[in-house]
């Protein structure tokens, strides 16, 4: 890659700040004093210093003040350290008076069940095109925000009549920063680790970040990943945004390695089914448009060969299914001032800002000039969609708010707040053969959000079986898959909900439902005698749990199934609060938990038991609130880390207490009752060393919960507190492979025979990008109270473990047979043979304590809510059968 410079005033001096500046980029341009510079504000040129959020926040201000006419500052909501989130609507005059006319004029586009064939033509000829432009989305992938300051003001600031056509024909919405905390996070270690002199050089400490990088958010999340899930403010807020304004064009900002060059669109294969030929069609056209851009400018770019267009979850695929186009555009970094590539060029901060902003006026302009079409594809996707599920033989999908109230409840929150229209039957129904609870909830498929609802609640999303031929015979030849993220995302089955698909259903009252993810629970004879029970299995219960252990309540749990006296059956791992063990406000405090949860609590004037243990019984545990001690630092994955605290912390309302890798060589651990030990890169024994092993190993004997997930659980076999074993390659070497210097002759017979040679030492399983998983579940253990017979996992890499013994321990969670383990996504047949029977969720005591080891991450993404249940029952089961001298 040979870089090309431009002498970019914008970048390297002040003339900016004065009238009538030539533009940076040989275009006829000229600029006007009535926008402020960067300079002028913030004190410094573009581009001569990273930008803090607070910085950027301070410049669209100015400009705002500038040009009230034409800029208009939206807030969509506060990150977790309290930045603002926000979008910057810039226009001309005119479009941004009719700002909420356009917004109207999109919801009925948007809305072909209420909009007329003539009302939508009209429409489609009198408003204006509309981007959204996305700017640093992962807080160590720095130019872009810079590039959207220069996007907002070139735009502002240029007097060119092209410049006016664009506005005039184009609403841009430019969001400068997704995630402020990881930005100011990157941009105040950077310039801690700066000296005399910006340093190129790859190996130094400016271009090295420390645990956890910028990247990420403050709960450690790839922001760019929870387009899903819905779980952070960053990404929750845009995603309100975007369905209130239905941008035509949607742009994601990124870096990549700094050894690149530039991509933009098209995307690589595979594409998700449910994209519209036309979609494909205009991204390719708007990557063109950039094409010629760069190389009048000499910019060197690639497209098609990486980022897919297959996963939902990303801010660059998620607007697609709405009908919006979405991309993603990638810089290589320079991750500082200036960085040395591999072929001698220097890299420079400017770079990454010039081609961001290059790009961002080419989309805009692609936008402009294509207005009408893109308005016409717009509204004939959503039309499509309507028709689609009109015509479906599954029109309607039905998800039970039995058994699971509480996953039932948040699923429908959450595709409300994706746009997907869910109303909530008043009254119990029969429908394809199935009785439905009242309460239950509907998903009629003819609505515009068609597409949206399948990607969300299909069970299985193919790809091209071309594309699935090419990966495997890719493998054949040792060469890597093109897989790029996880195959399988279906909502109901992350969560272990069933769907029903229905052609048809009875009339009922239906009532179309919010954002709420807790609905009030209740709490029936607030006079009752001897206790209050509640039963265990979803996490309206678990919330309940966890706030009444922080408000001081006493409460115990069953082991077991107990049925009462006038004939209600309690299962395994139901609460029991009684009256003798509490204080006499316990009704009123249980009557406000269950308000604030969604808990519904019984009472009950005898504890007399015909079936199962009486509450006095050894199989019936008093529980404690336990002190959750978290791993921390290198050389943890951040992500794991990030995902399993924000869980703990946000969904189950419960404080963790983060303790760095090295402390725990020798630190005090007796306060704490759990340690969680979250997945590895890196070798945890060296950081730990001999000590470390010691210290963790002598506080499980002494009564302490060790929670260990992914190759985290390597460590705990290697330091033999667990009697498992990481397996190898079934099979891997058909072929002896000679490591002497000499060795005597071999004949290879075949290509095959040569493969089978070179795969010889490959001995671990074979990599998967992410598959959904079913898993068995072994009900006779109070670590699997409340979880159904099966329960579905994530699966992702080649982490197979060996199964405990019975002497040993118990494997209480198993991948199923080879012809049942994969629900969703792609999985090669290798994985599927040796996968099958093995252990996700192993228990082994240890001394007084003990190990709970799972062989993946059941916190990944914070979007398998299926498995929160056996997190807790790990948690606050686990700290209640250990049995430390108190």
């Amino acid at each position: 890659m040979k870089l090309k410079t431009i002498a970019a005033l914008f970048l390297f001096g002040s003339a900016v700040a004065h009238a009538e500046s030539t533009a940076p980029l040989g275009l006829d341009v000229n600029y006007q004093q009535q926008t402020p510079s960067v300079e002028q504000v913030l004190g410094y040129p573009l581009g001569s210093k990273i930008s803090s959020p607070a910085a950027i926040y301070d410049y669209f201000q100015a400009l705002a003040e500038a040009h009230p006419e034409q800029v208009n500052i939206i807030h969509y909501g506060e990150s977790w350290e309290g930045r603002p989130l926000y979008y910057v609507a810039v226009g001309s005059a005119h479009n941004m008076a009719a700002l909420s006319d356009f917004r109207g004029g999109m919801q009925a586009l948007a809305n072909p069940q209420g909009t007329s064939e003539s009302e939508a033509q009209r429409l489609i000829s009198e408003l204006p095109s509309s981007v959204w432009l996305s700017y640093g989305v992962h807080g160590n992938e720095i130019s872009s925000p810079e590039a959207a300051i220069l996007t907002a003001w070139h735009l502002l600031a240029a007097t060119d009549a092209e410049t006016k056509r664009l506005l005039d024909n184009t609403l841009v919405f430019i969001d400068p920063v997704q995630n402020p905390d990881g930005r100011a996070r990157f941009v105040s270690r950077y310039y801690m680790t700066a000296g005399m002199e910006h340093s190129a050089d790859r190996i130094s400490a400016e271009h090295n970040e420390p645990w956890p990088s910028g990247r990420s958010n403050h709960y450690l999340f790839d922001l760019n990943r929870d387009w899903i899930a819905l779980t952070q403010p960053e990404v929750a807020g845009q995603v309100d945004a975007l369905l209130e304004t239905f941008p035509l064009i949607f742009v994601d900002l990124h870096e990549m390695s700094g050894d690149q060059s530039y991509y933009f669109t098209p995307e690589a294969r595979p594409y998700n089914p449910l994209i519209a030929e036309s979609q494909r069609d205009a991204l390719w056209d708007i990557g063109e448009n950039n094409g010629k851009w760069f190389d009048k400018l000499g910019y060197d770019y690639f497209t098609r060969e990486i980022f897919d267009a297959f996963y939902p979850g990303y801010g660059a695929s998620w607007p697609l299914y709405h009908g919006t186009l979405a991309m993603t555009y990638e810089m290589a970094s320079a991750r500082g001032h200036k960085f040395r590539t591999r072929d001698g060029d220097v890299l420079t901060y400017g770079d990454g800002v010039q081609r961001h902003f290059v790009a961002s006026l080419a989309t805009i302009e692609t936008a402009s000039q294509q207005r009408e079409r893109l308005l016409r594809d717009f509204w004939n996707y959503r039309k499509q969609a309507l028709a689609d599920g009109k015509a479906s033989k599954e029109r309607y999908i039905v998800i039970d708010a039995q058994p699971d109230a509480a996953g039932s409840q948040r699923l429908a929150g959450l595709l409300s707040r994706h746009g997907v229209t869910v109303q909530r039957a008043e009254q119990s129904f029969e429908a394809c053969g199935t009785n439905f609870s009242a309460g239950s909830f509907v998903i009629d498929n003819a609505q515009p959000a068609h597409y949206m609802a399948r990607t969300l609640l299909d069970e299985q999303v193919d790809m091209a079986a071309d594309f699935l031929a090419e990966q495997e015979r890719r493998r054949s030849q040792n060469l890597p898959d093109q897989i790029y993220d996880v195959t399988g995302w279906s909502l109901p089955l992350m969560f272990n909900l069933e769907q029903q698909r229905c052609a048809r259903i009875p009339r009922l009252q239906l009532t179309e439902v919010g954002e709420q993810l807790i609905a009030p629970g209740s709490i029936s004879n607030l006079d009752a005698k001897v206790a209050f029970l509640a039963r265990w299995g979803d996490m309206n219960t678990g919330r309940l749990l966890t706030a009444a252990l922080r408000a001081g309540l006493q409460v115990k749990q069953s082991d077991l199934p107990f049925t009462l006296k006038n004939g209600d059956r309690y299962p395994a791992g139901s609460l029991i609060f009684t009256r003798a063990d509490n204080n006499a406000q316990l009704a009123s405090e249980l009557q406000a938990l269950a308000g604030s949860t969604g808990a519904h609590i019984t009472g009950v004037d005898t504890s007399w038991v015909v079936d199962g243990p009486n509450f006095g019984s050894d199989n019936v545990q008093q529980l404690h609130a336990p002190r959750i001690a978290l791993a921390w630092d290198e050389p943890f994955s951040s992500l794991n880390t990030g995902h399993t605290r924000f869980i703990i912390e946000r969904q189950f309302n419960y404080p963790v207490t983060a303790i760095r890798a090295e402390q725990l060589r020798q630190a005090d651990l007796s306060r704490y009752q759990v340690l969680i030990l979250p997945a590895v890169y890196g070798n945890l024994q060296a950081t730990f060393g001999e000590q470390g092993q010691k210290n963790i190993q002598q506080w499980v004997e002494r009564g302490g919960v060790l929670i260990t997930m992914s190759n985290a659980t390597q460590w705990a076999v290697d330091a033999g507190l667990l009697a498992s074993a990481l397996e190898q390659k079934a099979q891997a070497q058909t072929v002896d492979v000679h490591s002497e210097p000499r060795v005597s002759g071999m004949l290879l017979e075949s290509v095959q025979h040569l493969h089978n040679y070179e795969n010889g030492a490959a001995t671990d399983p074979y990599w998967t990008s992410g598959v959904l998983t079913q898993l068995d579940v072994d009900q006779e253990h109070w670590l699997t109270a409340g979880v159904p017979e099966t329960v579905n996992a994530l699966t992702v890499g080649n982490q197979i473990y060996r199964p405990l013994t019975i002497n040993n321990g118990r494997n209480l969670m198993n991948y199923a047979a080879e012809d049942e383990l994969l629900v969703s996504g792609y999985l090669w047949q290798e994985n599927k043979q040796q996968l099958a029977y093995k252990p996700y969720l192993m228990w082994q005591p240890r001394g007084r304590g003990m190990v709970i080891s799972f062989a993946q991450e059941p916190t990944y993404r914070a979007y398998l809510d299926g498995l929160n249940i056996t997190l807790m029952n790990a948690i606050f089961g686990g700290a209640s059968h250990a049995t430390p001298l108190r």
